[in-house]
């Protein structure tokens, strides 16, 4: 089914909306939860948290990627609890490590503030659009979907030396342009 005619069911309070929705892009919702939690049982229950918010959030928004719009959702309830789950005190350092590779170029602090967060934001999604495909997929892959090193090589038959230089690259092209655009970290 189309995504404007599931919305057009969220909009209509049809609960056949939630039901379409699962079938397209459950497994996708999934993925992104599980490459988070690393837990089958907390990735089922964030996808099932993330239909509740859709449905409490059509009506009012109309998304018009309804795709994007699903993921983000989802991984913001991923990463909300993974927080609360994990701490440095019980060991839950594994996502960390993924966004601390990121330090350098945003800052330890930089995503903490909002307007800071915006800033950065526009200025990641410019950046991105100037990376190559592969770059881009590569560093889209790591750092939205947390997906690991060995994930991503696998998934585009590349070695894990050929993803971790790209990312290396990636993060070193994104900290240049950052600074080039007068965002200090």
């Amino acid at each position: 089914m189309e995504d404007e005619k599931i919305i057009e069911l969220y909009w209509n309070r049809d609960e056949e909306a939630l039901i379409q929705t699962n079938l397209k892009y459950g497994s996708y919702c999934y993925s992104i939860a599980y490459n988070i939690l690393k837990n089958e049982e907390d990735g089922k229950e964030c996808v099932n948290d993330t239909w509740f918010k859709v449905w409490t959030a059509i009506p009012p928004k109309r998304p018009s990627l309804f795709q994007a719009f699903l993921g983000k959702i989802t991984r913001n309830l991923s990463l909300d609890r993974y927080r609360k789950s994990h701490s440095y005190k019980r060991g839950g350092k594994n996502l960390t490590l993924v966004y601390e590779e990121l330090e350098e170029c945003i800052g330890k602090n930089g995503a903490d503030e909002s307007i800071d967060t915006m800033i950065i934001t526009d200025a990641i999604t410019n950046f991105l659009t100037q990376l190559s495909h592969d770059a881009r997929v590569i560093f889209v892959r790591r750092y939205w979907y947390a997906d690991s090193i060995q994930q991503i090589a696998k998934r585009y038959a590349l070695s894990e030396s050929k993803v971790k230089s790209a990312l290396m690259r990636s993060r070193n092209k994104l900290k240049d342009f950052l600074e080039k655009e007068g965002i200090t970290v």
